[in-house]
């Protein structure tokens, strides 16, 4: 794929935080409203030097339909500049990324901010088709007698709400949630339950030291939870306390979500994530249950929580810039979308990855630093051992060999989503920055962002320091 390189002017994010906890209250046009005024800043870009906004979301918030528009809106971008919203599950983040770069390369605009943001707290809780149908029924009984009559057929069932949460956790295609098709990888791979668990150590240990020396601070915008909810719209889906005992149970089988009374929001000033464990231990995941089947070996422990945060960066085409005067952050020099079976979505990366390596010539070992996100450490194991087996290249991948290894010490080392957290589209750009700001940290040149989406997809993007 020869194209221009897209220059990444900036990239912030605000922090990420377990979902129903510190950001409950924080809209997710709040959060977005807040990474896109720090990236511009960062970038020394003004609102109104901006053509377009483009960002990542999934969950879709019933009163801000297009959210892209509304941010720009809130961030102070003309309102005759346009804006759109993309969504391909956990690599919306990316997404955006890449549509903007297409948008740049046709001549569109000069200039972009693209991102993602995700409130998963404010997922909306749904109601059961046969209490709607009952619902709509007593709207149109018009007597006394005809509503009693429809409020006599109410049974418990009709008010136990649906987390829409767990629905999109669930492949319609496969009929999997994604917790069970990384438990077909655990099988399939050989992956223990000792192993899963170091990985899910070695993620906290990582994000917990980045988070301890201010690493991760550089491009984290504090929140303000207060503040955020007064200005989020006013239609704005909010938590109902007297629902939250009939959630209970359903979303406790869903990693990363605490219990109701871990879940009250905290008002005080959030500068940092909130996922790492500078003490985590292995015999405290150890003890942690299986939660998507009795014998498997998927934990909380060893899978991403659901997570609030938001990610945006200001980009422009490459020619396009004054290097004498912009330093960007760094450029996106290439890119790889593969699709494979819903039920082993988890593998999306090594089918994007060895798409992307046939179309640039390049080898893992061209690659400094490599970003897998870790939506559950099986996940990522499988993917490693993907990488290095001949057997998987020659059934998967149309390959004589193997792609290769990678040392381990070179892959995700701020930890990852396990610690960080996964707000499913945002984690595509908090990928690219914190990969970026990495390898100039290390002084090193290129490195590699790939993640498995939902559904049976991968996406693989090649970032580089200087071109």
């Amino acid at each position: 794929m020869n194209t221009k390189p897209l220059a990444i002017l900036s990239g912030m994010r605000t922090p990420f935080c377990k979902a129903y906890g510190a950001m409950a209250d924080v809209h997710a046009v709040d959060l977005g409203t807040a990474a896109v005024t720090a990236a511009l800043e960062k970038a020394g870009v003004t609102s109104g030097d901006v053509d377009e906004v483009v960002m990542g979301n999934v969950s879709g918030p019933p009163d801000s339909a297009n959210i892209a528009r509304v941010i720009g809106l809130k961030a102070g971008i003309p309102q005759d500049r346009i804006a759109h919203t993309v969504n391909r599950n956990c690599a919306s983040g990316m997404e955006s990324i890449l549509e903007a770069w297409q948008i740049l390369r046709e001549g569109r605009a000069r200039t972009i901010v693209a991102g993602g943001t995700e409130s998963m707290s404010n997922i909306p809780l749904l109601v059961r088709p046969d209490a709607t149908r009952l619902l709509m029924e007593f709207g149109r009984a018009r007597s006394l007698i005809a509503k009693l009559k429809v409020i006599a057929k109410l049974r418990p069932r009709h008010l136990r709400p649906v987390p829409g949460v767990l629905l999109g956790l669930t492949d319609p295609f496969c009929g999997l949630n994604m917790g069970q098709t990384a438990e077909l990888l655990a099988r399939e791979f050989g992956i223990s339950r000792e192993d899963q668990d170091r990985f899910a150590l070695e993620s906290h240990a990582k994000a917990a030291a980045a988070r301890e020396r201010c690493f991760l601070s550089g491009e984290i915008i504090p929140i303000q939870p207060a503040d955020a909810g007064r200005t989020s719209p006013p239609l704005a889906g909010r938590r109902s306390p007297d629902l939250a005992p009939a959630m209970t149970e359903d979303l406790h089988a869903v990693p990363g979500i605490p219990h109701a009374a871990d879940a009250e929001p905290d008002p005080t000033l959030i500068e940092k994530d909130n996922g790492p464990r500078a003490n985590q231990t292995i015999t405290a995941l150890q003890k942690l249950r299986p939660i998507f089947e009795a014998e498997g070996s998927v934990t909380p422990g060893n899978s991403c929580p659901l997570t609030d945060g938001a990610a945006a960066v200001v980009l422009a085409n490459a020619d396009g810039i004054d290097l004498a005067s912009d330093k960007p952050l760094g450029y996106v020099t290439s890119y790889a979308i593969a699709g494979c079976d819903p039920s082993r979505m988890g593998l999306g990366p090594v089918y994007a990855t060895a798409k992307l390596l046939q179309q640039t010539g390049l080898q893992l070992h061209n690659f400094d630093l490599l970003e897998i996100n870790e939506a559950f450490a099986v996940q990522v194991l499988a993917c490693l051992a993907a990488f290095e087996s001949d057997a998987f290249a020659r059934s998967e991948l149309g390959r004589s060999k193997a792609l290769g290894s990678f040392p381990r010490e070179r892959l995700n080392v701020h930890g990852g989503a396990i610690a960080l957290g996964h707000p499913v589209g945002t984690t595509g750009t908090r990928m690219i920055i914190t990969l970026l700001r990495a390898l100039r940290e290390q002084g090193l040149h290129r490195g590699l962002a790939t993640l498995c989406v939902g559904g049976g997809q991968g996406v693989a993007m090649v970032v580089e320091t200087e071109i």
